[in-house]
């Protein structure tokens, strides 16, 4: 199983770009896909989960700034940031499991590599 994150980069504070990522080597019928983060000196955390049937989770700091989407038929999902905030930089990376509350927690099946995205003030 390979997860594929990509779209991360350097962006301007109030910049809106949007990571990808896909996952192959099996099929993921009912799993839920997220996004993680980590930023420098700091504990990774979880940021955005969406389940197979499209509910999503987000931790508060992104609420209502990032969104979590799926595309079940290419097994992919994205996140979407807009308004970037400098404290948003980290390493972005994805992740699979079965249970979306397990990811929420921090656990997962599946990790894919991180994506840095930078953002400047």
């Amino acid at each position: 199983v390979q997860l594929q994150a990509s779209g991360g980069g350097l962006v301007q504070a109030g910049g809106s770009p949007r990571l990808s990522c896909v996952a192959s080597g099996r099929t993921f019928s009912g799993y839920s896909m997220g996004w993680f983060r980590q930023a420098p000196g700091k504990e990774r955390e979880f940021v955005a989960v969406t389940t197979w049937d499209g509910s999503t989770y987000y931790v508060d700091s992104v609420k209502g700034r990032f969104t979590i989407s799926r595309d079940n038929a290419k097994s992919t999902w994205y996140l979407q940031m807009n308004s970037l905030k400098p404290e948003d930089t980290a390493v972005y990376c994805c992740a699979l499991d079965p249970l979306s509350f397990r990811l929420r927690r921090g656990g997962a099946d599946y990790w894919g590599q991180g994506t840095q995205v930078t953002v400047s003030s």
